[in-house]
């Protein structure tokens, strides 16, 4: 039978692209499964784990079982150990179209955001960029709804179905769309490492973990690049996502940027993080586009995040307003950052941050 996208009741399932690198899998897989794992419990559905390579270790492929996958698909093939787009291409949509699953989900990184589009158009169904929620529930997206968004969701009438709710920042960062793909599957989207929490590893869930060998039909025919070489840059980047502590800067360092700076990587060393920047830094020139925090940016969930100089626009604000403690240092009063902060600043940074790093040497001295 063809496969036809357009036959919505005969996908059923979430799938998550579990992506890989020199047979390492990365931390966005993880995070992709457990938000993958609400859906497919919403739904009532399995979830599966789509992993591609060469030899990979089967104690990785199980430990995605750890992180909410009840099953992995795994792609064993020599020219799938280093990632081009034709292959991979191929061997996911002749899977997906076995197989037929109803949500397909694939981390916005490097890798992520060539094989999305590039499968979505081959299967002919739609992909949401860029996501940073995801639900199938429409009374979890009311919910959602009430704490992010102006709408009246007590008096609106929204058509009850399990479609995939994709809701991604727009113009800009301005507004925050929700789409939908109702008439072809699978739905897909892509989503930005570091939105989703990852769920605590399930050692139980890992053991029980179904692994299925599929059966590649792939030759070098199928591919058009050769790989020649792979060259890593020796460039160290800041690991925002990975961080506890984020102390950012923002517009307010223009008077004295390598002083703001400064300031910034000296309460970072104390309190045990890395500096961030927000976006206006970046594209002056000031700092590299590693340290950026945004919808443009990384997205971060800190145990403490400091925001030095930054006034909060919604841009900046998307990429660390889930920051477990938010302190915020601005000479404006009015700054739409104080919204979101825990604690509350009201002062010049190169004034208060000395003071910061004096009080939190003192108190660690006093132990």
């Amino acid at each position: 039978m063809a496969f036809d996208s357009k036959d919505t009741a005969a996908f059923k399932g979430v799938w998550v692209f579990c992506e890989q690198r020199e047979g390492v899998i990365m931390s966005t897989s993880y995070q992709l499964l457990s938000e993958g794992r609400k859906l497919a419990n919403d739904l009532g559905v399995e979830l599966c784990g789509v992993v591609l390579g060469k030899d990979i270790k089967e104690d990785y492929l199980k430990a995605l079982g750890g992180y909410g996958a009840d099953k992995v698909y795994y792609c064993n093939h020599e020219l799938l150990d280093v990632y081009t787009t034709d292959a991979y291409t191929k061997v996911i949509c002749d899977l997906v179209e076995d197989k037929k699953p109803e949500i397909f989900l694939i981390g916005a990184t490097n890798i992520g955001r060539d094989l999305g589009p590039r499968c979505a158009a081959r299967l002919h169904t739609g992909l949401t960029a860029d996501c940073t929620h995801l639900d199938v529930d429409v009374a979890k997206y009311k919910e959602f709804l009430k704490t992010t968004s102006t709408i009246d969701v007590d008096n609106t009438v929204f058509e009850e179905n399990t479609n995939l709710k994709m809701t991604r920042p727009a113009f800009g960062g301005h507004l925050m769309a929700t789409i939908i793909c109702p008439r072809f599957r699978p739905q897909m989207s892509t989503v930005r490492p570091g939105v989703m929490q990852t769920q605590p590893y399930d050692e139980a869930g890992a053991a029980k973990t179904v692994i299925e060998n599929v059966n590649v039909a792939l030759s070098k025919d199928d591919i058009h690049v050769d790989v020649i070489e792979v060259k890593k840059a020796a460039k160290k980047l800041v690991d925002l996502i990975g961080a506890d502590v984020v102390v950012s800067v923002g517009r307010g360092i223009s008077k004295d940027v390598e002083g703001g700076i400064k300031l910034a990587e000296e309460l970072a060393g104390v309190l045990g993080g890395v500096v961030g920047s927000s976006r206006a830094c970046v594209d002056a020139g000031w700092i590299t586009a590693d340290h950026q925090v945004g919808q443009t940016g990384k997205t971060v969930h800190p145990r403490i995040y400091v925001a030095l100089g930054i006034s909060g626009a919604i841009q900046h604000l998307a990429g660390m307003q889930d920051s477990e403690c938010i302190i915020a240092v601005n000479k404006n009063e009015s700054a739409p950052i104080f919204d979101v902060a825990s604690y509350g600043i009201c002062g010049d940074l190169y004034k208060v941050t000395p003071m910061l790093i004096e009080a939190i040497r003192a108190a660690k001295a006093a132990k």
